[in-house]
């Protein structure tokens, strides 16, 4: 209702009888008595918006003046607009002290205002109460306390076009359901109300509430337990214009900043006192907030264990790649892609970018190439996650010549260090010299590359006191050595041939039985340390060109085990094989592709390493994703074309 305050008139002014009488009011009994002109009145009807307006505590004082020559003159002054952008903010005092209607009393007097239900003429019991003992508001001028109807109140009414204001008001009363205030029993000052718990509707309710109205009523617990005069912090909720619009998540129910945790973002809330503090063990594995310390590893790995794969595969120097890497990268019996993907090829095509360019297109935009490296037709591929990239040292890669001529690069080693936060890797693919009986030659092979790698040169050793200067293999935490070694089966070519034509099972058993790698491995002459997943698959050597038939021509070379995967750990444990399998599918070239799945165990680092910083080879990033969509494109018009063209035909 419009608030009541003593009018000061001109000397000038109309008589008091005509001056008082608004239109469509009655005299009142004060008006009735006969004033001398230039008096003062003690009371006075309501004021019209262009007249001048005193505040509440002096109404006493200028009721008490009688004469004019002591009333000093006034200068009438334009009424103040109403500043209706401040209303969300909260920043005025006077908004602060207006308690705002809520949802269920809005929904009240719109069913008063139409019309609807037998309690529509219950507004009264739906109006807000005013602040104080009956008091009008103080805060507030006529003008302002007139704010239009809102727009659904408007346009029940009388179906005429909305204004801005009538929009705005909407937006006001809605926004600020949430926040209603309560005047102090003992005089302090207003807090918060208390939500209530929410209630059936009634007749005169309607049932439209939406559940982010009906969210304004709900218990807080906690804000009634706390003292009517201490301070509250004022939340902005959400607007709730609407059923489909989701709560703010600043919009807590206790009213505090501990809920203001965003349910928009995985990334943990920062507290402040944690930026604050400080520690003598920066940097340090131990450290709050390292970057790669124990907090950042349990984000991304709570179990301290990401998922890796290692592939190995000799292409007979094709130029001819397969049509689909999907059965080599993403196998069928993954369920879930892996964390780091390492593939090495010996007799690699001779364009390798191309190979880069394939791999990247299948993986997609979810993996980047972390490192590629090269040695004669030695190709080693290292594609991570981007999301895990920040968390990688710098890549160091050697290479290591096993041919008497060191400019012929067809055999030798290539490998790739890094260390990934606090685990140390190290990747080897290497090409063994060939033949049946070469054993020897082959176990040189192995003890040159491991006394020769110089790995590593900047990273720092994560475990120097376990690390041996005659082999490379010690210096690190985890070692995966992959490549075609060139191990044959024994017995010769029909023993083979007729183990083969058992069972799978029994076949492959009795297949190991005649391994090479197999037997020097136990006797402790090659690769010592390491372990192998165990073997459930047929020999991977060697096939005719885009058959699955064994080698038919006059050499009729033994099938053999020479791709393998073999892992190595300083932590017993740490490495967890999954899956050890090969690629039938793929037939361009006389071996079949052989990969291993496995599970590896992360422990958190310290920041004294030298970062990677997020490097990665864009410009094949870019051709990938490229080749990507457009090969998708490409197959969906394909598809579209082929039912297009159906023609039904009757005879």
């Amino acid at each position: 209702m419009p608030s009541k305050a003593v009018c000061l008139r001109h000397a000038a002014a109309p008589g008091p009888r005509e001056a008082g009488m608004l239109k469509g009011q009655r005299p009142t009994p004060a008006q009735d008595l006969a004033l001398s002109p230039g008096s003062l009145p003690g009371t006075c009807s309501e004021a019209p918006e262009d007249g001048p307006t005193l505040p509440r505590n002096d109404r006493a004082k200028a009721g008490s003046e009688t004469s004019p020559a002591t009333a000093s003159p006034i200068t009438p002054q334009p009424p103040m607009r109403p500043r209706l952008e401040r209303a969300l903010s909260l920043d005025d005092r006077g908004w602060r002290r207006r308690r705002f209607r809520s949802s269920q009393e809005d929904l009240a007097a719109r069913d008063a205002r139409d019309g609807a239900g037998p309690g529509g003429g219950s507004v009264q019991n739906a109006a807000p109460q005013t602040l104080g003992r009956g008091l009008p508001l103080p805060c507030l001028s006529t003008s302002l306390q007139e704010i239009p109807k809102p727009r659904w109140a408007s346009g029940s009414a009388g179906g005429s076009p909305t204004s801005w204001g009538d929009r705005l008001s909407g937006m006001v009363s809605t926004s600020l359901d949430l926040l209603h205030r309560e005047a102090s029993p003992s005089g302090g000052s207003p807090r918060l109300a208390s939500l209530r718990t929410p209630r059936p509707p009634t007749s005169s309710e309607p049932t439209v509430a939406s559940d982010p109205l009906r969210t304004a009523d709900q218990v807080d617990s906690e804000q009634g337990d706390r003292k009517q005069g201490t301070p509250t912090r004022l939340v902005r909720a959400h607007s709730s214009l609407g059923p489909g619009r989701p709560r703010s998540p600043l919009a807590c129910d206790d009213h505090s900043l501990h809920s203001a945790r965003s349910s928009f973002s995985l990334l943990a809330p920062i507290r402040t006192k944690d930026v604050r503090s400080r520690s003598y063990l920066e940097g340090s594995l131990l450290a709050s907030g390292a970057l790669l310390g124990a907090e950042e590893l349990a984000q991304y790995f709570p179990d301290r264990s990401m998922a890796l794969f290692v592939a190995t595969w000799n292409m007979q120097g094709q130029k001819e790649l397969p049509p689909s890497l999907d059965e080599l990268l993403l196998p069928a019996e993954a369920d879930y892609t892996q964390d780091l993907y390492v593939i090495g090829v010996q007799e690699g095509c001779s364009d390798r970018r191309e190979w880069e360019t394939r791999l990247q297109e299948t993986l997609g935009p979810r993996y980047v190439l972390l490192s590629s490296a090269a040695h004669g037709v030695l190709y080693l591929s290292l594609f991570i996650r981007r999301d895990l990239i920040w968390f990688c040292s710098e890549v160091e890669c050697a290479t290591v010549t096993t041919r008497i001529v060191s400019q012929i690069k067809t055999k030798g080693a290539l490998g790739a260090s890094f260390t990934f936060f606090g685990t140390s890797f190290l990747f080897i693919t290497s090409h063994f010299t060939s033949g049946d009986g070469k054993v020897a030659e082959r176990l040189l092979d192995y003890s040159r590359t491991v006394q020769t790698l110089a790995l590593p040169r900047n990273v720092p050793d994560t475990n120097p006191y376990r690390s041996s200067a005659a082999d490379v293999t010690t210096r690190f935490d985890e070692v995966f050595w992959f490549g075609d070694f060139n191990f044959r089966l024994g017995g010769g070519r029909v023993a083979v041939e007729a183990a083969l034509r058992q069972e799978r099972e029994a076949a492959v058993r009795a297949l190991l039985q005649q391994d090479q790698l197999t037997r020097e491995m136990k006797s402790g002459s090659v690769f010592r340390g390491f372990q192998e997943p165990d073997i459930v698959f047929l020999p991977s050597y060697k096939f005719d060109l885009g058959k699955d038939t064994y080698d038919s021509t006059s050499k009729q070379r033994t099938p053999s085990y020479t791709d393998r995967v073999l892992y190595r750990s300083r932590h017993k444990g740490d490495i967890h094989p999954v899956t050890y399998s090969s690629c039938p599918g793929i037939r361009t070239s006389d071996h079949r592709p052989v990969y291993g799945l496995f599970r590896v165990r992360v422990r958190p680092g310290r920041d004294n390493i030298p970062l990677a910083a997020g490097k990665f080879d864009r410009e094949l990033y870019l051709i990938g994703i490229k080749r990507r969509i457009s090969k998708e494109i490409q197959r969906q018009q394909a598809l579209k074309n082929q039912s297009s063209s159906a023609i039904c035909t009757v005879s």
